[in-house]
């Protein structure tokens, strides 16, 4: 009599094909998971029965396609950022101006990150991983201008002074209640703080500025993650 017939193991290189293509699934599957519920988070909005005051400051919002910050008089409603922002910490303070545009994020991809060419996946391991080594960054503006990368908005002055006090919050102080030695930004006309929060992928730097605006009352989505989540609240000028 014949013996009986052994099942065959497949092949290890088969098998560990057949793992990695679930696994890209899975991924897959995960990424757009996430995609959608940014989207969806993004078109909830907060404040909803909010509308610009006749008068205030002039604000804007501003994007380079995939981070966003806000944009604030250097002087207004009775406050100064001269003494915290000093000109003097640009490599060159000449360049310091009459706005500031203030962001918040990973330090790491900061850092390390000047282009998307310069992305390193240990650089994308950290970013996911989350961190609570944080930066402001700052750049000094002269007379921003409405257009499809920044968005002129009014707010209250009490809505600014919020705003102030809450950006301020973000930014590390010493015991003596000084900053730590800024970190030299990429040109001449920005500059890095140390900073304070928790960054994670549900937690971005988008999702601060969508905060920031949220806090103080201003319409925006509920969970703004990515850039075009913030910036689809402040329709582009017309030309």
């Amino acid at each position: 009599m014949d013996a009986q017939a052994q099942p065959v193991t497949p092949a290890l290189p088969a098998r560990l094909l057949r793992m990695a293509r679930k696994f890209l699934a899975w991924l897959s599957l995960g990424i757009g998971l996430f995609f959608l519920a940014c989207l969806i988070g993004s078109l909830i909005g907060v404040n909803n029965d909010w509308r610009e005051p006749d008068t205030g400051v002039r604000i804007f919002v501003e994007t380079n396609g995939v981070h966003t910050a806000l944009v604030l008089p250097k002087r207004a409603a009775g406050h100064d950022w001269s003494a915290l922002v000093s000109a003097n910490h640009l490599a060159n303070p000449a360049r310091t101006g009459d706005y500031l545009s203030f962001s918040w994020g990973h330090r790491k991809f900061y850092l390390e990150t000047q282009n998307w060419g310069d992305i390193k996946p240990s650089t994308i391991g950290s970013v996911l991983a989350g961190s609570d080594d944080t930066l402001i960054h700052v750049y000094h503006y002269y007379r921003p201008r409405a257009g499809k990368y920044a968005r002129e908005l009014m707010i209250s002055k009490k809505q600014y002074q919020q705003l102030v006090k809450i950006i301020e919050d973000k930014f590390l102080f010493n015991p003596d209640g000084s900053v730590p030695p800024p970190i030299p930004g990429y040109g001449d006309s920005d500059v890095f703080y140390e900073a304070t929060g928790h960054y994670t992928i549900i937690n971005t730097c988008n999702t601060w500025t969508g905060d920031m605006l949220a806090t103080i009352g201003v319409r925006v989505g509920a969970w703004t993650p990515l850039a075009g989540g913030v910036m689809r609240w402040f329709p582009e000028p017309a030309a």
